[in-house]
């Protein structure tokens, strides 16, 4: 029985999705100042004994953040890192909440619209 390599990553098509929407993921970026006061509106982060991996800023900084610091360039083995951030630690409730208008609920969506353009998507168990 021969097993398949995944394919690889494209990463064109990541940028691609990116440049839609560059001007808001830089100025998120930018703006985080890495207060944590995002981290109280998420009932996440609260019932996980306040773990910082389930920050909300964490989560953006290190998914679609990540994708973007690397233009892009982002190898299957770190994409399969971001998928367990936006599915597994994020449920996409909306009601994450950032006092400097960063918009994060619609940047997860973003890093998870880039995950299934390389066909790394949610696992069920």
């Amino acid at each position: 029985m021969t097993t398949q390599n995944p394919p690889d990553v494209d990463s064109r098509k990541i940028r691609e999705i990116l440049r839609e929407r560059k001007k808001e993921v830089a100025a998120a970026l930018k703006t985080c100042a890495h207060c944590a006061l995002c981290a109280d509106s998420c009932f996440l982060y609260r019932c996980r004994d306040t773990d910082p991996k389930f920050m909300p800023s964490h989560k953006v900084i290190n998914s679609i953040g990540t994708i973007y610091k690397k233009k892009g360039k982002v190898t299957r083995s770190e994409l399969e890192e971001i998928r367990e951030i936006v599915w597994q630690r994020c449920v996409l409730c909306t009601r994450c909440y950032c006092p400097l208008g960063i918009d994060i609920p619609s940047l997860i969506a973003l890093a998870r619209r880039i995950c299934r353009s390389q066909g790394v998507v949610h696992e069920f168990e």
